[in-house]
């Protein structure tokens, strides 16, 4: 190897290889993305996966489990592999469960997995390759079986916390068929299949745009507004108990106004 190989390590995974040229590194399996098109930057995933349940379950792509640092940094021992083909790479540093079969997704071994990581109160990240399909339905199918919700909502949960999530029509027919198994043969999904990919749901949207609240148009005047001496009232209310006396008098006659001394009220709030 080159010394300027040596020095330049791939600036997404840290490890060695011609990443430029697109060459796949040999101990993570990152490969650089090239642009989408002339003055377009590349786009790359991030070191971090996806943190779905607070302080538990972790969705991410192969290349987020192969950051033994970052994984040890989140506090995360155990993890779910997905795809069976594909190389557990840290035995000594954390607990591993690969499902035995390629499809269809076997919902229930991982559900098994997952909820004994839960009991044990451990950190566990489920990854496939990019992130996007395969560990994607995981988390999904857990979300129904351990919330008890439908598909549509644990599908928008993984993708509002995971937008690059693209289920394919395999794994949202497995999904559809898992919801009628939790919910019953005679359960009807909440969204139809062809709505699946886009997110609708199925649900209206609200007609017409949101009108934002019009914080600057006051109906009555500010009590911060500059009043003369002849517009305070004869008898001011401030706050919840207790009133003020006011008693104008003329410059003639000490024009000075008088406050009830019985009153207890302070005229400015300190807080």
């Amino acid at each position: 190897m080159r010394k300027r190989e040596r020095e330049n390590p791939c600036g997404i995974c840290g490890h060695y290889h011609k990443y430029e040229e697109g060459e796949v590194c040999g101990v993570c399996g990152h490969r650089w993305k090239p642009s989408d098109g002339e003055g377009v930057p590349a786009r790359h995933e991030s070191a971090f996966p996806t943190e779905v349940l607070k302080d538990f379950l972790f969705l991410g792509s192969y290349d987020n489990a192969s950051r033994s640092e970052i994984l040890k940094t989140l506090s995360v021992s155990h993890i779910l592999n997905t795809v069976p083909d594909c190389q557990n790479l840290y035995k000594n540093s954390f607990t591993y469960h690969t499902l035995q079969r390629d499809r269809p997704l076997d919902f229930d071994e991982a559900n098994q997995f997952l909820e004994q990581c839960e009991r044990d109160k451990s950190r566990v990240l489920v990854h496939c390759m990019t992130g996007k399909n395969r560990s994607a339905a995981i988390v999904a199918a857990f979300l129904m079986k351990s919330k008890g919700w439908r598909l549509a909502q644990s599908f928008q949960w993984v993708k509002e916390r995971r937008p690059q999530v693209q289920l394919t029509d395999a794994s949202q027919n497995e999904l559809l068929e898992y919801e009628q198994k939790l919910c019953g043969p005679g359960a009807q999904p909440v969204i139809p299949t062809e709505s699946f990919a886009s997110l609708g749901f199925g649900y209206p949207k609200p007609a017409g745009d949101t009108q934002a609240p019009a914080f600057n148009q006051m109906t009555a005047p500010s009590i911060f507004e500059r009043v003369g001496p002849n517009d305070v009232p004869a008898n001011f209310a401030f706050g919840a108990g207790g009133t003020v006396g006011v008693n104008l008098q003329d410059n003639n006659n000490n024009g000075g106004a008088k406050a009830n001394p019985a009153s207890t009220d302070n005229l400015m709030d300190g807080s």
